[in-house]
């Protein structure tokens, strides 16, 4: 039987790699039982949080300038709409009780910041001492992507943001990243989204059931 208690599950992946599709349809599926997650988003899942998310993906998108943050700017605003986030969204729901599903977290800036644009983990490290309050997620799915399905799934996206436009040898060392982050880690699942969504979707649930143990 289900005993109700904190628990973070966070999904994390490339563009494309499915993880925004499977995390509504986790929240579906624990809500046909009876369970009710609130489901959120980095950067974002706040009015301010997002309000920063417009800025550093869409406005910057747009941008016909092209002008660019600098790397530092840039991860600053991610951390600040972070700590948004946990303050005011992750946080209080945890202390609840609640299941939180979370489509990225801090996995996605070690692999896009540090790996990908090569900001200084400990720059990283040293503002996540402040802002992530001890928050770790309890659970984390890996998506792992072909490049074939994930352009397939991008061209199919109304919204674009400035990450679309990133070339696939970005993508393949963020992947990489991803997977280094997960080696090792027994609360990390890496899963190969490139197969039927449906399939998918049962084996996250399946693992989910497992760990709460309903």
């Amino acid at each position: 039987m289900y005993k109700k208690k904190s628990f973070l599950i966070v999904f994390e992946g490339v563009e494309g790699c499915g993880k925004s599709y499977q995390s509504k349809k986790l929240k579906k599926n624990l809500e046909k039982i009876g369970i009710y997650p609130v489901i959120t988003r980095e950067p974002g899942g706040t009015r301010g949080a997002e309000s920063i998310r417009k800025l550093i993906l869409i406005d910057y998108f747009k941008n016909k300038k092209k002008e660019k943050f600098d790397k530092y700017t840039d991860t600053l605003l991610y951390l600040a709409a972070r700590n948004e986030h946990i303050k005011n969204k992750i946080k209080p729901a945890l202390q609840k009780k609640k299941i939180v599903i979370c489509d990225r977290f801090i996995d996605s800036t070690f692999a896009y910041q540090v790996h990908g644009k090569k900001v200084d983990k400990l720059f990283i490290n040293q503002i996540h001492n402040f802002i992530l309050q001890g928050i770790k997620p309890n659970i984390v799915f890996v998506l792992k992507v072909s490049s074939k399905s994930s352009k397939k799934r991008l061209k199919k996206r109304k919204t674009k943001n400035r990450y679309d436009n990133f070339n696939q040898s970005f993508y393949t060392k963020a992947q990489k990243s991803f997977l280094k982050i997960a080696k090792g880690k027994k609360n990390y699942f890496v899963l190969n989204s490139s197969v039927n969504d449906k399939s998918l979707e049962k084996k996250i649930f399946n693992i989910i059931q497992k760990k709460l143990k309903i």
